[in-house]
């Protein structure tokens, strides 16, 4: 049994913070300008554009503190991350999600933020989104799609995602919730709290500024411990900025996924618009979905 978190209304109150890498205050702009205009009030945290001088946003504790504050809160209706990049994972073990439990609310962001996307379902059974975070509100540079859909999906509207073919998708139609994320990080969560149980689920995934070779190793940690054995589906997004060796890994992203996946049973679809590039639509982790893999187009649709 999955728990939806209430869907927003005009006049609710979305905290924005960032539990991983800096950003600067100026980058939030947009998204802050973008979410009053649609009737939300905001509440921006002090991790955002904070003082810090390294990679990270904040001190661990700094982060701790306020990302537990916003998840006690009940003031607070959702929480959008203010970006991504690493140190989520370094905090996740010591924030209490007993009152999350009683009184969850949307959890928004992608990149480092899969890994408590991946916690609170794997734990709680509670829904969150898969989608644009504060310093990705860049409608000029064409995300505004991300955006808006982002927009519907955490006012109650069902996702209904097409897509075009592509000659290594795998045929077929199927139904289940839906679960994953960035690959890096769901390949971090196995043998954690936060691991997801893929049996049944329909999987995503995607990736940003990976070797070759490392994208392959981590296909096959997914494959060796079980996680792409039982799906109902496995939908391929982005890949983007991908590096290679000196010495030529020898073959292209596709052509890795593909061979690491081998001949299955279920539908699989590759580029379908997920990712850290300009497509990236939102999803509901946990929900119920469709997935109709044809001759000619993809359907990904919300039950």
């Amino acid at each position: 049994m999955i728990t939806i978190p209430p869907y927003l209304k005009k006049g609710d109150t979305i905290g924005i913070t960032c539990p991983s890498g800096y950003l600067d205050a100026s980058r939030t702009k947009d998204c802050i300008r973008t979410l009053q205009s649609w009737g939300f009030e905001v509440m921006v945290g002090k991790t955002v554009g904070s003082n810090s001088k390294n990679y990270f946003s904040a001190p661990d504790g700094d982060k701790i503190d306020e990302l537990q504050a916003m998840l006690n809160d009940p003031g607070i209706n959702a929480i959008l991350f203010g970006r991504g990049g690493y140190g989520l994972t370094r905090i996740i073990d010591k924030l209490n999600f007993a009152r999350f439990k009683k009184n969850p609310k949307w959890l928004m962001g992608f990149s480092d933020i899969t890994a408590i996307h991946c916690h609170v379902y794997s734990n709680f059974k509670v829904a969150s989104i898969h989608g644009a975070m504060a310093s990705a509100f860049k409608i000029k540079d064409g995300a505004a799609e991300n955006i808006n859909s982002l927009h519907r999906v955490f006012t109650g509207k069902k996702n209904n995602y097409t897509t075009a073919y592509h000659p290594l998708n795998t045929t077929g139609r199927s139904s289940g919730r839906l679960v994953g994320g960035n690959l890096t990080l769901l390949t971090n969560t196995i043998g954690t709290r936060s691991e997801i149980d893929t049996k049944n689920h329909i999987l995503f995934i995607e990736d940003i500024g990976e070797y070759l070779y490392n994208i392959d190793r981590m296909l096959y940690q997914l494959k060796r411990s079980g996680k792409l054995q039982h799906l109902r589906g496995l939908i391929i997004g982005g890949f983007t900025d991908m590096k290679d060796t000196e010495r030529p890994f020898g073959k292209m992203i596709h052509e890795i996924i593909a061979e690491a996946i081998g001949e299955v049973s279920y539908p699989v679809c590759f580029d379908f618009p997920v990712s850290h590039g300009k497509e990236n639509l939102a999803l509901k982790i946990g929900m119920e979905y469709e997935l109709n893999v044809t001759s000619r187009k993809t359907t990904l649709k919300e039950i």
